[in-house]
């Protein structure tokens, strides 16, 4: 669901109360950091670029001002004004700090899609400087993790698997090159080294080894990367983000792993039902059973060929319907769920009646495909 933005009249006139009255106390920078900081939250970046004008005008060059300008810049489309402006953060621009930020080169890794290799300067460039203040902290710490040291550890492991995807995507020569497994290893050993349970830095290691065609040890890699969390409450901050968990289950589906997949995509959902890829997901699973069973003749947990096919085409009902009121951007999912909910109509399985679809929502998990301890068998 969209996040609701704030009443602009009733904003406007806070602002101009802190910023125009010259009865007014000056509000400090830190104050005005914190209002653009919280605006930009809030999709309101009218009203954030005059926070963050306000704190440039008394201090030109402050750093984390000219950061926010540039994200700010980047939700609004302005990619070259952005890009510009993370640019002058680092050497050798003349306003660059004497400690740039690693996020500046991160945002211009991420933009810098059209030339590969310099993407994987910026990253490199943000892992080094990353990897510096973590050194910091450790030394500082005593053997006692601090938040701020998960969360670079967490930036370290997200920069370098940004590396492995690039050298992966086919779209790009360097998944050609010589040295491009060997490269891809090593950076997943460093994500490792920093974080050995680090799920997304498990799941890329599974990838790569699916590439290799290494079955086996791509699921003992998905095993280890669930493991770490499955068992906690679906609020609990070490439970990995949606496109993280949906990323898992497209994995699973791929090693035709769908009682887990299925159990994944039911904690997303039941935080948010709206999710258009869940949903899709959800749908492709049971699609995917269907076939099964039906080359098999036989049933899955109990259920017919038919019957599976039949919950797919709810879900990719659901996910179409999603799609289209949400305009949601993924235009290939919805084509191939349009290709999928034909091939069903073709084998005479049909949408079911309005009344009818969600009735058995929350009877889908197998319960006999779970051990004694609540845990999904991955063979």
């Amino acid at each position: 669901m969209g996040r609701t933005k704030p009443k602009k009249q009733a904003v406007s006139k806070a602002v101009d109360t802190t910023i125009h009255s010259p009865s007014a106390k000056k509000p400090s920078i830190s104050s005005l950091i914190e209002k653009a900081q919280s605006l930009i939250v809030q999709c309101d970046y009218d009203l954030a670029v005059r926070f963050i004008q306000r704190i440039l005008e008394q201090q030109p060059s402050n750093v984390e001002a000219k950061e926010m300008l540039g994200v700010v810049q980047l939700e609004t489309g302005e990619i070259e004004a952005a890009k510009q402006t993370f640019l002058s953060l680092i050497p050798p621009a003349p306003t660059a700090s004497s400690a740039p930020p690693p996020s500046a080169y991160l945002y211009l890794a991420q933009i810098s899609e059209d030339d590969p290799r310099l993407a994987l300067q910026y990253y490199q460039a943000a892992i080094d400087i990353l990897t510096g203040q973590l050194k910091g902290k450790e030394r500082a710490a005593n053997g006692n993790e601090s938040e701020d040291e998960i969360e670079i550890r967490s930036n370290i492991v997200r920069a370098l698997i940004s590396q492995v995807e690039i050298w992966m995507d086919p779209s790009y020569d360097l998944c050609f090159e010589p040295e491009a497994e060997k490269t891809c290893e090593d950076l997943i050993a460093d994500a490792l080294r920093t974080d050995p349970d680090n799920t997304e830095a498990l799941q890329m290691l599974a990838s790569v080894r699916m590439s290799q065609q290494r079955p086996n040890d791509a699921k003992e890699c998905l095993e280890k990367s669930w493991t770490c969390w499955k068992g906690l409450d679906i609020d609990d901050p070490k439970v990995p983000p949606v496109p993280t968990r949906l990323a898992l289950v497209r994995l699973f589906l791929e090693l035709s792993l769908h009682a887990p997949a299925l159990l994944v995509l039911h904690g997303i959902m039941s935080s948010d039902d709206q999710e258009v890829e869940a949903w899709y997901l959800e749908g492709w699973c049971y699609f995917l059973m269907a076939e099964q069973a039906k080359e098999s003749r036989g049933k899955i947990d109990d259920m017919t060929w038919e019957e599976l096919a039949k919950d797919a085409r709810d879900r990719l009902e659901t996910c179409q319907m999603l799609h289209i009121n949400e305009q949601h951007p993924d235009k290939p999912l919805l084509e191939h769920v349009r290709e999928l909910i034909n091939k069903l109509e073709a084998a005479g399985i049909h949408a079911s009646p309005a009344d009818e679809e969600g009735s058995d929502e929350d009877e889908w998990v197998d319960e006999d495909s779970e051990d004694e301890d609540g845990d999904v068998e991955m063979s």
